[in-house]
C-alpha cells in the first residue's frame, strides 16, 4: 500500500467499552480519534457488568481496601497499581457523577454501598445490578456528541503496522472482508479478554483476545495469561451461548449456595476463585454439573427492586430466587493477565498503550477482587490519555510494506489466533488449561 490509501488520525482506539470511552474523553478535543469496535457499540463486556464499582470511603478504609484486594490477588498484585487505584478512585466516582452517571442511593440521599466477595466493609457503588450499562451507555452518550470522537463498528483490528518497535498504525476487516490501514500517532488497545475462545463463559462471544494474539506475532510483552477468572455463578443451561451471570453482589446480599442435598457447603464471601474451587469440588462428590443459590433474605418485591434483570432472568427460566433452587454452575469471566503495561498504559512498544481487561498492570494479581474492574478500567485509560496528551516527542513515520491481499481469510485467522493464545496458556499453566480449557481431550 501507499501511504495515501491509508486513513490518517492522531489516536485509533480499539474497543467501545468504558476503559476505550474514558480513555477517548479524556484526551484533548483537538485529537481526532478514531475508535473502531468490532461488532455494535453497545456490544462489549462493559455493559454486562452488575455488580458495581469499588470506591475508597474514606482515608481509614484505605489500608483495609489495599489489604482485600492484595490478598485476593494472592498478593501477587503489583502493589504500585493498587496503590494509584485505589487513590484515584473518589475523583474518578467524582467525575462519573458529574458526567451523569446515577448510582443507587438510600433513603437519605446517600449513596447506597454493598459489598461483596473478599471484601471486609460494603465500598461497592452500583446501578441495581447492572452497573456497568449505566455508566458505558452514559460515556458513549457523551462521546457521541464530541466532534472530534469518530465511531466505526463492524470493524476487526486483524494487525498491527509496525516497524522497529514503533507502532504505526492497525489492520482492519469490516463486516463485508474489505481490508484497510489507518495510521496514527498512537494506538490504544482496549478489546476486553479472552471470553469467545471458551466453551462457557460471562463474555460476548465476539471477544476472542485478538490484541494478545498480535501482541504474541509482533513480540509484544504479555504478562500472566494464565491467571483467568473463572466466576463461581452463572445461570445454568444446557444451550450453547454467553452464560447469564448472577453477580456476586446477590451473595452480598445474603443469597446462599446449596449441593445437591441441600446443604449449605461453603462460605459465599470468599475471594471467587476460592468459592469457584468450593462448587467444582461439590459438582465432583456428586457427579453433577452444577449447583444451586438461592436468597432468603429478600423477598420477591425486594429482590426485582434491587436485581431486576437477574430476578426476571430466573424468572424465565421457572425459578424464584428467593424462594426457589436456582441451578448455577462456574463459567470464564475474566482475565487478570494480559498486554504489559506500566500504570500509565504504556506497553513494551512505541505508542502503543493497552487499558480495561485488555491491559496487566498487575492490579489485580492472580485472582481480581470483585468490582475492581471498571474502576481499574477508568483509572488507568485516564493516566493513559494524559500520558498520551503531554507526549510532544517527535515519531518518525516509517511504514513497513504492506500487502492487504497476504493476510489470511476470516476463519483461518481465527483459528490461528485461538491457537497462539491457547499455546501460550498451556505453555503457562497446563493443569488450569486441562481443567478450562482442553475441550478437545
Amino acid at each position: 500500500m501507499d501511504i495515501k490509501d491509508f486513513i490518517k488520525t492522531d489516536i485509533v482506539i480499539v474497543g467501545s467499552g468504558v476503559a476505550g470511552l474514558f480513555c477517548a474523553l479524556c484526551l484533548p478535543k483537538d485529537k481526532e480519534i478514531l475508535v473502531i469496535t468490532k461488532e455494535n457499540l453497545n456490544e462489549c463486556d462493559s455493559y454486562l457488568a452488575q455488580g458495581g464499582v469499588c470506591v475508597l470511603k474514606d482515608i481509614d478504609d484505605f489500608n483495609c481496601y489495599f489489604e482485600d484486594t492484595m490478598k485476593a490477588g494472592h498478593y501477587e498484585n503489583n502493589p504500585e497499581s493498587v496503590r494509584v487505584m485505589i487513590e484515584s478512585s473518589t475523583d474518578i466516582i467524582k467525575t462519573l457523577v458529574e458526567l451523569g452517571v446515577k448510582f443507587d442511593t438510600d433513603e437519605e440521599g446517600d449513596f447506597d454501598y454493598t459489598r461483596e466477595g473478599a471484601h471486609r466493609r460494603n465500598r461497592i457503588l452500583h446501578h441495581k445490578d447492572e452497573t456497568g450499562k449505566e455508566i458505558t451507555a452514559t460515556l458513549l452518550k457523551i462521546a457521541k456528541k464530541r466532534e472530534n470522537i469518530t465511531f466505526v463498528a463492524q470493524t476487526t483490528m486483524i494487525d498491527f503496522i509496525e516497524k522497529d518497535n514503533i507502532c504505526q498504525g492497525i489492520v482492519c476487516e469490516d463486516e463485508y472482508g474489505e481490508m484497510g490501514a489507518i495510521i496514527a500517532r498512537d494506538i490504544v488497545l482496549a478489546t476486553g479478554g479472552i471470553g469467545g475462545l471458551f466453551l462457557n463463559s460471562t463474555n460476548y462471544p465476539h471477544i476472542t483476545g485478538d490484541s494478545f494474539a498480535l501482541a504474541l506475532k509482533h513480540n509484544v510483552e504479555l504478562q500472566d495469561m494464565n491467571y483467568i477468572q473463572i466466576h463461581p455463578t452463572t445461570l445454568y443451561s444446557k444451550q450453547k451461548g454467553r452464560r447469564f451471570l448472577i453477580s456476586e453482589s446477590v451473595r452480598g446480599e445474603g443469597a446462599i449456595l446449596l449441593n445437591e442435598n441441600g446443604e449449605r457447603f461453603t462460605d459465599e464471601l470468599q475471594p471467587r476463585d476460592v468459592v469457584t474451587n468450593a462448587i467444582v469440588d461439590e459438582m465432583a462428590k456428586f457427579n453433577t454439573d452444577h449447583v444451586y443459590i438461592t436468597l432468603p433474605t429478600m423477598n420477591s418485591g425486594e429482590a426485582a427492586e434491587r436485581f431486576p434483570n437477574i430476578y426476571e432472568a430466573c424468572l424465565d427460566e421457572g425459578y424464584d430466587i428467593t424462594k426457589d433452587k436456582v441451578p448455577v454452575t462456574p463459567a470464564q469471566h475474566y482475565m487478570m493477565g494480559g498486554v504489559k503495561t506500566d500504570i500509565n498504559g504504556k506497553t513494551s512498544m512505541q505508542h502503543l498503550y493497552a487499558v480495561g481487561e485488555t491491559a496487566c498492570n498487575g492490579v489485580h494479581g492472580r485472582n481480581r477482587l470483585a468490582s475492581n474492574s471498571l474502576l481499574e478500567s477508568l483509572v488507568f485509560a485516564k493516566r493513559a490519555a494524559i500520558l498520551i496528551a503531554n507526549d510532544n516527542e517527535e515519531k518518525p513515520l516509517d511504514l513497513p510494506k504492506l500487502d492487504l491481499k497476504s493476510y489470511p481469510a476470516k476463519a483461518e485467522r481465527e483459528k490461528e489466533f485461538k491457537r497462539l493464545i491457547m499455546d501460550e496458556i498451556r505453555g503457562k499453566d497446563r493443569e488450569f488449561y486441562d481443567k478450562w480449557c482442553n475441550y478437545e481431550d
